[in-house]
């Protein structure tokens, strides 16, 4: 259970964040909203990237804001990025074991949670190719990879169905759903894709201008009318 109460982040006179609360127990949750909504800042709150001005995060009575960035990986939670950095000159496999860096287990347990974590996302084939030579796709699959190689209890996905195909969409949906059942993480997903977020999140989180504006049953959360009204840009504040 992640219990997320009354974060409140400020950028000088922007309220980007404005008293969130939930509580998240489901498998996969989903986090929507238009542009500026707050959802990376949310990520980046759990992360330690962005320090609150208020509020808690507790998981299993351990409040993760009193961790630096470190120590919440050491602990067991991992992130990607919304935007691919992947270094060129690494191969796929070096990639995936910079998620090991924290860990003191021996290489030949590394080596087998890297095999394991590659297999998961399908670029077995794939562990000897430099970043360079990889196309959009199997970048996303590298570092979802990577978010999974040391076995974590949450996992924040930020955008990960980014300039995916069809095809490509639908292997995501695959591998998001079986997240849980294969390596035991609770995933937090933001998302444009509705398709994605209605395949994969049992309930979904809205954000808009920083308010949480509906949280629950993804269908139900999809229906909302304030939630249709934030996304054709009709929301409250516009």
């Amino acid at each position: 259970m992640i219990r997320i109460s009354d974060i409140t982040v400020r950028f000088g006179g922007v309220v980007a964040l404005d008293s969130i609360t939930a509580e998240i127990s489901d498998d996969v949750i989903g986090i929507i909203g238009p542009n500026g909504a707050g959802k990376t800042t949310l990520i980046n709150v759990l992360s330690g990237f962005v320090r609150p001005e208020a509020g808690s995060v507790d998981v299993d009575g351990l409040n993760l804001l009193t961790l630096t960035p470190f120590r919440r990986a050491r602990w067991g939670l991992s992130r990607s990025f919304q935007k691919l950095q992947t270094a060129a000159e690494l191969s796929v496999e070096n990639l995936v074991r910079v998620g090991l860096d924290h860990c003191s287990s021996p290489n030949a347990e590394k080596d087998a949670a890297i095999g394991r974590a590659l297999e998961f996302v399908g670029l077995s084939r794939l562990r000897n190719t430099k970043g360079g030579d990889l196309n959009s796709q199997q970048q996303r699959m590298t570092e979802i990879a990577r978010c999974l190689v040391n076995s974590p209890r949450i996992v924040l996905l930020d955008e990960p169905g980014g300039g995916l195909g069809e095809t490509e969409a639908e292997a995501l949906r695959t591998i998001i759903t079986d997240i849980r059942s294969s390596f035991g993480a609770q995933v937090l997903l933001i998302d444009h894709d509705v398709d994605l977020i209605r395949a994969t999140c049992s309930k979904t989180i809205v954000l808009d201008f920083g308010k949480l504006i509906a949280f629950g049953p993804t269908e139900t959360v999809l229906r909302d009318k304030m939630v249709q009204a934030a996304y054709l840009g009709q929301g409250p504040g516009q």
